[in-house]
């Protein structure tokens, strides 16, 4: 039973030592790892995903077009949009009583290479 209790300990202390924890193996800052957890909960809705994917095809902004493509109520379409504009994956610019949006590509690739850097 004692060497049994010796070894379990020699283990323990050896993984401890050989495995470092995950936050010391990231080489990124919290700002990033923020920005890269609201990206992802941005794109964890597959509407979501559909709204952006029109908006990147579309590749103009949109007034109110969306509703029209999408099979959606207005309200669930401003809903996701509201999420997507707060991520910073859509812009939004007020033109008289609408807001049009559109894809901010150069935040899209940004999160995508940070995403790809850090688990490839």
């Amino acid at each position: 039973m004692l060497i049994f209790i010796l070894y379990s300990s020699i283990f323990i202390v050896h993984r401890r030592l050989t495995i470092k924890p995950k936050a010391q193996n990231m080489n990124i800052n919290n700002n990033t790892i923020s920005e890269l957890a609201l990206f992802a909960k941005a794109l964890s809705h597959p509407a979501r995903i559909e709204i952006l994917k029109k908006l990147l095809t579309i590749d103009k902004c949109v007034c109110g077009q969306l509703v029209e493509i999408l099979p959606l109520a207005q309200s669930t379409v401003s809903q996701h949009l509201k999420v997507l504009k707060e991520a910073g994956l859509v812009m939004g610019e007020i033109d008289g009583p609408k807001t049009c949006y559109c894809a901010n590509r150069d935040k899209i690739e940004k999160m995508i290479h940070n995403l790809s850097t850090q688990l490839c």
